[in-house]
């Protein structure tokens, strides 16, 4: 049934700003191709790996992603697919019977690998943070047991659980995607500064300006364009949360006041009691 592939646009919105909140949704599916950057420490031979990882993976999840979504659309409708709550489950009921209980197992085995990858690479982003002193230093401290990133892992954790307080998953993946695509467009603004302000600085893996150039431009639309068009409370909201960690950065990790290293001192001590931590060790 290929008659749904022949016009699959057909009755969709051309706004300028809807075609910022699709691209959310699209691009919601395919976040995590950042997250093999935060783990270079892990990985042996990170100037050849990571370049292998990042060639062969993106790619290959890409391709996967689209057969799956051709095969929906030659099993259901637009509108089909659309009413329907859960899409796979929908499809394996109608290509797969009787076997059709396979798709949700398959489904709960994707989303426990994807929250296990972020789960390693964004407690590792939290833990360099706080080793460098981007972050409280406690989130940088090490299990003394599993030599894991606990503090940053249980961190991770609590945020988890604070973006799950909007039942809607439409304004979650919208909050996010703000968020998210407004930090990539300011990180790949940083690397075209640093490329002119530092150029002494060694780089083993290099991104290409035509590349960070571009991921600035689709930024900027992705974060400016459903403001534009629609503005909404939802991002005044997520601005506002983003903001307010500067009054914890300011006074905890940048200026270091005295009364804040009062304050900090018996919490990071009981927390390492508690949770049976220590700092890394420094290489020299």
């Amino acid at each position: 049934n290929t008659e749904n592939l022949s016009n699959p646009f057909e009755g969709a919105s051309t706004s300028f700003g809807s075609i910022g909140l699709a691209f959310y949704n699209g691009l919601w599916a395919y976040d995590g191709w950042n997250q093999l950057n935060f783990i270079t420490e892990e990985l042996r031979n990170p100037n050849r790996n990571l370049r292998l990882a990042i060639i062969i993976g993106i790619p290959l999840v890409s391709v996967c992603y689209v057969l799956v979504i051709i095969a929906y659309f030659s099993a259901m409708t637009p509108t089909e697919l659309l009413q329907s709550p859960a899409v796979a489950v929908t499809f394996g009921d109608r290509v797969l019977y009787p076997l059709s209980w396979v798709v949700p197992v398959f489904v709960v085995f994707s989303t426990f690998g994807a929250a296990n990858g972020s789960c390693f690479t964004a407690g590792r982003l939290t833990y360099v943070a706080g080793r460098e002193g981007h972050m409280v230093q406690i989130l940088s401290y090490i299990s003394l047991k599993r030599y894991t990133p606990s503090p940053a892992l249980i961190f991770n954790g609590i945020l988890a659980v604070l973006y799950i307080i909007p039942t809607d998953i439409s304004t979650l993946i919208n909050y996010f995607s703000f968020a998210v695509w407004g930090f990539y467009g300011l990180t790949a603004l940083a690397l075209i500064v640093m490329r002119f302000t530092r150029k002494e600085l060694k780089r083993p893996v290099k991104c290409p300006m035509p590349i960070a150039v571009l991921v600035v431009i689709v930024s900027c639309y992705l974060v400016l364009a459903p403001i534009i068009d629609k503005p909404e409370l939802e991002y005044l909201y997520c601005t506002i949360f983003i903001l307010s960690g500067l009054l914890l950065y300011f006074p905890f990790v940048h200026r270091k006041f005295s009364w804040t290293r009062r304050v900090m001192r018996p919490i990071t001590m009981h927390l390492q009691l508690l949770m049976e931590v220590v700092p890394p060790e420094k290489n020299e």
